[in-house]
């Protein structure tokens, strides 16, 4: 089983191009840009250098076999996408965006962020090829990643606060592409997760699908065979996809995306799409989205500025309602200890998203036989969340 998606970008229902007149021009450039070099032997030559010589790929999958030993169940593995450069999956994504941001002859890369791994990777990229750079970012999100926000700033970026809404994710996204709307004949919007109109959900998919590559064959060769289960976290999931993508065919291979539950999926402090959301559009695509009594995009919240995100990509929603994938929420309370967990018992210091992944994964591989393989996709590292965790426990770090 492979997902193709169908004219304009339909995966099932779901996808599509929702999007004003005004920038219907600026998608249908992108479409047959990405149609005339995704699979351009030169193009790809070009990204797989970049991927190994200028991100650090491959990533590791690691063992982790304190983990293994305390959970008394499934061999864990972990794919370490946090060991890539600028510490996260999302350099992958960019990297594929602004090659081809520059083959189309674009001189400035525009962007949102949440946890702002998204917008340091697009300015490094940005700063890499020589291009202008502006990163949307909620006020509530520059507040707890302050960290990342800088980061972006030494990179000669232009980090701009956006505070309308509830200044999170999904506000970002909303001003960049109004920004988009714009100044469309010399900007790129380099969207940083498989969401937002076609060909966005396909194009940022098959540039994350390394990881599923990677992993399908790391496992092989470590094992000898695939594994029972893949799991990864999920906002808009572009992670998540990528780490699915190349085990979709392989029947008996679990897909768990582990959503942000927030304070539960029982309350509306939460931003566990599929566990309470209803079809809707939103972002420039149909999909599930969480939302009021009056079907308005509703507030969420979440510990995690990277999941803290209403919607999900069109792909997870098909994988969803086909039965291929699972979704499941995790707290914040699970995730913390998560984060806690694995940094205590293998060194590994996770992001806050990742770790709604390993706390699922703490939750089934108990239950799991000692022959079976968990492979859990560590997103990111955790360095720009110690401080916000350190919060919650009631520790007021200082710089």
């Amino acid at each position: 089983m492979t997902n193709s998606p169908t004219s304009r970008g339909r995966f099932g229902v779901h996808g599509g191009q929702y999007i004003p007149e005004t920038l219907m021009n600026a998608v249908i450039e992108l479409e047959e840009a990405y149609d005339r070099y995704k699979d351009d032997p030169a193009f790809n030559a070009e990204l797989t250098e970049l991927f190994n010589s200028y991100a650090g790929r491959p990533s590791l999958l690691y063992y982790a076999g304190n983990m293994t030993a305390d959970l008394g169940g499934a061999k864990v593995y972990l794919k370490r996408e946090d060991l890539n450069h600028t510490g996260a999956h999302k350099i992958n994504n960019v990297l594929g965006q602004a090659l081809l941001a520059k083959k189309m002859g674009k001189t400035r890369l525009i962007a949102e962020t949440g946890a702002g791994q998204h917008g340091v990777a697009t300015a490094t990229a940005a700063a890499l090829m020589g291009m202008e750079c502006v990163v949307y970012m909620g006020v509530e999100d520059m507040e707890r990643q302050a960290l990342n926000v800088y980061r972006m700033r030494l990179l000669g970026t232009e980090v701009r606060g956006v505070s309308a809404g509830t200044g999170t994710l999904k506000d970002a996204v909303s001003e960049t592409f109004r920004e988009w709307t714009n100044r469309i004949d010399d900007t790129h919007y380099c969207l940083g997760s498989v969401m937002g109109p076609h060909p966005f959900p396909t194009m940022v998919r098959d540039f994350q699908a390394v990881i599923s590559r990677e992993a399908r064959a790391q496992i092989l060769e470590a094992e000898g065979r695939l594994p029972d289960a893949v799991l990864a976290c999920v906002g808009g999931g572009s992670n998540a996809i990528g780490s699915f993508y190349h085990f979709i065919g392989d029947e008996g291979v679990r897909l768990i995306g582990c959503e942000a539950a927030g304070r539960g999926i029982d309350t509306w402090e939460t931003a566990a799409t599929m566990n309470t959301g209803k079809l809707g559009i939103f972002h420039g695509m149909k999909s599930y989205f969480c939302q009021d009594e009056y079907g308005q995009i509703a507030p969420v919240y979440s510990i995690s500025a990277g999941l803290d995100y209403p919607g999900v990509g069109p792909e997870h929603a098909m994988l969803h309602d086909s039965g291929r994938a699972e979704y499941v929420p995790v707290t914040d309370e699970e995730a913390v200890c998560a984060f806690e967990y694995l940094s205590r018992t293998e060194g590994v210091i996770p992001a806050i998203e990742s770790a709604h992944a390993v706390a699922h994964a703490i939750k089934i591989a108990p239950t799991m036989g000692k022959d079976q393989i968990v492979i859990v996709t560590l997103s990111g590292r955790g360095d720009k969340d110690v401080a916000a965790i350190a919060r919650y426990r009631g520790e007021d770090l200082h710089e």
